[in-house]
């Protein structure tokens, strides 16, 4: 895997294009959730891509700092290739790199996440806690997930 963490405006338009396919693929189509995914907070976040020796992108997330998304830093967007990506360990590899970008751009700080409330285990295998009630999003179910400092 080849890991690379770029602002927005250092995205390439092919890269930029690759995010949002996945993004699609993922979130709209493969769970029939018909939303809007560019948000406009996307101009505000880092994006960890993951891409294999063809340059396909297997995995991604966006993270943001402190005061964007929450009080706390953040990361969103969860996602890996469901063709080529899963069922290999990198999601764990992504949200392990995603929580070290966290400490790396923006210190020793909380983490927040809205999580699929069905991955609950995943992210709680991570050092997240649950710290809200299950609400819709989406019409999914999801928490809020916390990883203190």
């Amino acid at each position: 895997m080849n890991w690379k963490i770029k602002a927005f405006d250092e995205l390439t338009v092919h890269e930029l294009y690759d995010i949002l396919y996945l993004r699609s693929e993922v979130f709209v189509v493969e769970q029939n959730c018909a939303y809007q995914d560019p948000d406009g907070a996307d101009q505000r976040a880092l994006h960890l891509t993951g891409t294999d020796d063809d340059g396909n992108l297997l995995a991604y997330t966006r993270i943001f700092p402190p005061g964007v998304q929450y009080d706390e830093a953040s990361i969103g967007r969860v996602v890996t290739s469901p063709g080529k990506g899963r069922g290999k360990g990198i999601g764990r590899e992504l949200m392990q790199r995603s929580i070290d970008a966290v400490q790396e751009y923006f210190g020793d700080v909380d983490i927040v996440i809205s999580a699929q409330a069905h991955l609950d285990r995943f992210y709680t295998s991570l050092g997240f806690r649950q710290i809200s009630d299950i609400y819709l999003e989406d019409d999914i179910p999801h928490i809020k997930m916390k990883r203190d400092h």
